[in-house]
């Protein structure tokens, strides 16, 4: 048996988010419409608030948790990817936040930004606009606006919600799919 997740009282869930039935929330939490939270994530929010902005997908076991002095925020169309922490930092627009990266207390990572896999941001780390991040302690190493490649994964994954709160694992491998993502990443190379 499969328990719900924990929905506390301060929970704003705006209907259209998908979160997992592992995933584990407590506090001060805010999660825009048609943001996805994956399996075995765990949101913490007791002194500050933690706000999920719209599309935004947290990936399994991501663990979100509050600075004493700080929220945690992440904006829309991001990917915070596998095994993640974040903890009262502020995640821009059309982020991708890669798997295992730790970001701490203060942190601010600019709109259209990547973070790599493994990178550790010490607190107060401001990172720029369309960066990309490595290493520990994370550095800039280029500049490059990377908010339609953000975007277009921020859309697999809201999709992918969709399809998993209708029980259907695989979308991802339909043919149908695969035109559907092509119609999406020529929308958003047009402007759209």
């Amino acid at each position: 048996m499969t328990a719900a997740p924990f929905l506390g009282p301060e929970v704003v869930d705006r209907g259209s988010a998908w979160i997992d039935p592992s995933a584990r929330i407590f506090g001060a939490v805010e999660i825009a419409e048609e943001a996805s939270v994956w399996c075995n994530v765990v949101v913490r929010a007791e002194s500050q608030k933690v706000a999920i902005g719209r599309r935004t997908n947290i990936q399994d076991f991501v663990m979100i948790h509050v600075g004493s002095s700080t929220p945690t925020l992440v904006g829309a169309n991001c990917s915070i990817t596998h095994h993640v922490t974040l903890h009262g930092c502020d995640i821009g627009d059309d982020c991708l936040i890669g798997i295992g990266a730790t970001i701490m207390d203060g942190c601010v990572i600019g709109a259209g930004s990547i973070v790599a896999g493994g990178a550790f941001l010490k607190e107060g780390t401001v990172i720029p606009p369309n960066s990309i991040v490595m290493g520990a302690p994370g550095a800039v190493t280029k500049t490059r606006d990377n908010a339609i490649a953000n975007r277009m994964n921020a859309f697999l994954y809201w999709r992918n919600a969709q399809a998993y709160a209708q029980g259907d694992y695989r979308l991802w491998s339909k043919e149908s799919f695969r035109a559907e993502m092509a119609a999406e990443h020529a929308r958003l190379t047009s402007g759209g």
